[in-house]
Formats: C-alpha cells, sequence, structure tokens
C-alpha cells in the first residue's frame, strides 16, 4: 500500500493496563511539531466503566474504527496507527479489517499477531480481569529501564485491570492485505536485528513480521514502555516515519 499522505491523523494507543493518559508526554512532543495526533482509551480500559470487565477486542478493535470516523479518516486520508505492546491484538484486528485505512502502523517494543494468537490461553473462564502485578513481578516480564520510582508509582496507581475476555479471545484475520501496510517496528527492549533474527527462524511471538511487505526497522534502546522513559525521542520517531511518502 502506498500513498502520498502528508501530516496524516496519528492515533495512538497503549498496551495492557493503560489508557489515553499513558502518552501524555509523547502527545506534547507530537503537538509541538503541530501533528493531529490523539491517544485512545480502549473498552475495558476506562476504571469509570462498570461493564469494562466484560469488553472484548471486538469491542476495542470497534472502537479505534469510530475514532477513525470521528477523526474523519477515510482511504483517501487515511491514519497512522500506533501501537505499543498489547494493543497489538485489536490493533491487528483493525488492519485485517480496514487496511484502507492506515496509512502506517507503527508497533512500539511490539508488532503484529500472527491468525489465531491468544494472549493468554489458560486464563481460566472464572477470572474476569487481570490487574497490574507488582512491580517486582513486571520486571521479570518486561523491562523497566529508564523508569523512575515516580514514574512506576503512577503506572501502580493508574493501571487499570485488563478484561479477561480481551487475553483469552483468539485473533482472527483472514485479510493479506494488512501485511501490505506500511510498518514500523520501534524496537526497544529487544534489538531490531534479534527481532528480525526471530522473526525468520518462525518464532511464535515474531513470525508474522516476516510477512510483511513494507518495513522499516528502527532501534530506540530504553525498556518496554519508551513513552514514559523517552518520550521525545519516541515521538520525533512516529513523526517522521508518519510525513514519510513511500
Amino acid at each position: 500500500m502506498t500513498t502520498t499522505t502528508s501530516n496524516p491523523d496519528i492515533i495512538l494507543i497503549a498496551g495492557h493496563w493503560l489508557g489515553a493518559w499513558a502518552w501524555d508526554e509523547v502527545l506534547e512532543h507530537l503537538q509541538s511539531d503541530h501533528s493531529r495526533a490523539v491517544a485512545v482509551t480502549l473498552p475495558g480500559l476506562d476504571g469509570d466503566d462498570p461493564e469494562r470487565a466484560t469488553k472484548t477486542l471486538d469491542d476495542q478493535a470497534a472502537a479505534v474504527l469510530e475514532n477513525f470516523a470521528r477523526l474523519g479518516v477515510t482511504e483517501d486520508r487515511p491514519a497512522v496507527l500506533v501501537a505499543h505492546s498489547g494493543a497489538n491484538a485489536p490493533v491487528s484486528l483493525v488492519l485485517d479489517r480496514h487496511p484502507e485505512l492506515v496509512h502506517l502502523v507503527v508497533w512500539v517494543d511490539s508488532g503484529p499477531l500472527a491468525p489465531g494468537s491468544v494472549f493468554a490461553p489458560d486464563l481460566p473462564e472464572g477470572v474476569e480481569e487481570l490487574p497490574l502485578p507488582s512491580l517486582d513481578v513486571l520486571a521479570q516480564q518486561a523491562s523497566l529501564e529508564g523508569l523512575s520510582t515516580e514514574v512506576l508509582e503512577r503506572f501502580r496507581v493508574r493501571a487499570v485491570p485488563e478484561p479477561g475476555p480481551v487475553l483469552r479471545q483468539p485473533v482472527e484475520l483472514m485479510n493479506d492485505a494488512r501485511r501490505k501496510v506500511r510498518t514500523t517496528l520501534v524496537c526497544c527492549s529487544i534489538p531490531g536485528a534479534q527481532v528480525m533474527e526471530l522473526a525468520h527462524a518462525g518464532h511464535a511471538m515474531f513470525a508474522e513480521v516476516a510477512n510483511i511487505e513494507n518495513l522499516d526497522v528502527i532501534d530506540l534502546p530504553t525498556g518496554h514502555w519508551p513513552m514514559w522513559s523517552r518520550p521525545r525521542d519516541l515521538a520525533t520517531i512516529i513523526q517522521a516515519a508518519s510525513t514519510h511518502v513511500g
């Protein structure tokens, strides 16, 4: 997919436990460059929603498309999607259903999912939601490099439990056109060269990367949450990729 879109809308979606607030510092830098950028809180991650634990990946993908409609995104004026970490599931669905509406997808320490992927296939049906684990446990699951004590405390306080249905739902993908959407991988906790080695080796987490037809790989060495550890640098990468014509 090619386009001459300049200064497109940029829609930022954070990973598990996070809402639009996670992008505040990145948005400050993007807006200083006069970008049309917005951050989205996915269904299930609004702490004030009494029904949030029932939300599904389909609900989340629908919410992204609703934001497209609200912003006036069309095939002639496609958007940039920025997906961090676990946002890869709903964003993979959006790419599958409406690739023509996406100018570029930027995966932030993340990547596209393969058909049938399930984040937590062994999560019991009786588990309604999965809260943020203790920071000690979290550090064993993902790199906390670059995060201050203050940032980690904000994360702990503001985190919203992830809905169980989101974690158990398989990602059903059928449209190969999703692989034609121009893609930028921002590699933070794992270097880009290693990601590509794993992708070409067929590693389950990265295998779909090998199927992308138009791919840029950019290293941004830091932990798994670069929107907090290197927000200015991340904004610069997003802005540069978004305005690239290709």
